[in-house]
């Protein structure tokens, strides 16, 4: 394509379960066409088919993928035409918080296909039986871990110096903000997610998100040491100001950061530390060390022992979740065979023309 590239995710499994961020990317949008139907594959072979007619468009696209699928896409935004297409059957909540006046469902299961599923229900319904039981076995590994990974902050916010926080904070804002004026109008956020828990393991766009900026700054530290907290506080100041901006919330722990963008002032501050660990490699990075700059040295040695021990049991949960993700994925992958089996629908089928038509409609 010739315009830019975005690609993220709005879902996410996560220690709270599937947590959704649809409505926050897809609100500020006139037209949205809502995909619904039971084939995960015939929804992502449609969406990615009409994207297709923008690959030598000028014009940047949001690609957002699938969760449980990473190299499947699930839906796209052309943010300056107003317009989206997107999966939006469950566990996705979409329309909770917004629905326009220009938002139409499109449902695939027409009611010339309601009769070719029959002969095959149950096993339609063990299948989906067997996913949602998995997905719900991965989440409790995940919060497991998350209960886990609090006794591993613990450790290290009962030796930060938060006054030092506070100045490194401080400094910081100061440096993000520096010669900009305040904008009269109120800005826009974005919430997404950089990455996420997928059944081949943690997945993050961080190069395709900050690719065009021009200064990155790295947070780094341990668990606990204010990162997402001053994220939290970048974000605060962003808004006071009026600035719009993209906010990346925590593919584990969505209450957490792990990432601001504000494009306008070409620069983003991120959770630079596992599953998504970068190192500068280009003029404009630098490296915001919180464990360096406000806990209290020797911390790492005087508690090795109990940190191995922490971190040993949050890696084994962490690595049950995904197992559970990927057999989710397997019983998806059969039920999209089945689906494909006894499909009488064809491929080339008129609702990609009844789409390809709402779409041009709109855009002319």
């Amino acid at each position: 394509m010739s315009g830019r590239i975005l690609r993220y995710f709005a879902g996410g499994n996560t220690a709270k379960g599937f947590y959704s961020l649809y409505d926050s990317n897809l609100a500020h949008l006139e037209r949205v066409l809502l995909l619904t139907g039971r084939s995960q594959t015939e929804k992502t072979e449609l969406i990615e088919r009409l994207l297709e007619k923008w690959e030598d468009d000028t014009v940047s696209v949001e690609i957002i993928h699938r969760a449980s699928h990473p190299d499947q896409i699930e839906g796209f935004i052309i943010r300056e035409k107003g317009f989206a297409i997107v999966d939006a059957d469950p566990p996705r909540r979409i329309g909770k918080e917004y629905v326009g006046p220009q938002w139409e469902t499109i449902d695939l299961e027409q009611a010339d296909r309601a009769s070719q599923w029959v002969d095959i229900q149950k096993e339609i319904d063990l299948l989906q039986g067997k996913i949602k039981e998995q997905y719900e076995k991965a989440y409790k590994a995940y919060a497991r871990a998350l209960r886990i990974h609090d006794d591993w902050e613990g450790i290290y916010i009962g030796k930060m110096d938060f006054a030092k926080a506070d100045r490194v904070t401080e400094e910081l804002l100061s440096n993000l903000f520096q010669e900009t004026e305040n904008q009269t109008r109120k800005g826009t956020i974005l919430r997404r997610f950089l990455g996420a828990a997928t059944p081949v393991g943690a997945v993050d766009f961080v190069d395709n998100i900050t690719e065009d900026l021009q200064a990155r700054f790295f947070l780094k530290g341990r668990a606990g040491t204010g990162k997402s907290t001053l994220l939290k506080k970048i974000v605060t100041e962003a808004e006071r100001r009026g600035y719009d901006l993209e906010v990346y919330h925590c593919g584990f722990d969505p209450g957490s950061l792990d990432m601001v963008v504000v494009r306008e002032l070409g620069w983003t501050v991120f959770d630079s530390t596992a599953p998504h660990e970068y190192f500068p490699d280009r003029p404009g990075d630098s490296v915001i060390d919180m464990y360096e700059l406000a806990v209290a040295p020797g911390t790492d040695e005087a508690f090795a022992e109990e940190i191995a021990h922490i971190e040993a049991k949050y890696r084994e949960q962490m690595k049950l979740g995904k197992i559970h993700l990927a057999e989710a994925q397997k019983f998806q992958d059969q039920l999209e065979t089945l689906y494909m089996d006894n499909s009488k629908h064809n491929p080339s089928n008129p609702i990609y023309h009844e789409l390809e038509k709402l779409i041009d409609e709109y855009m002319k």
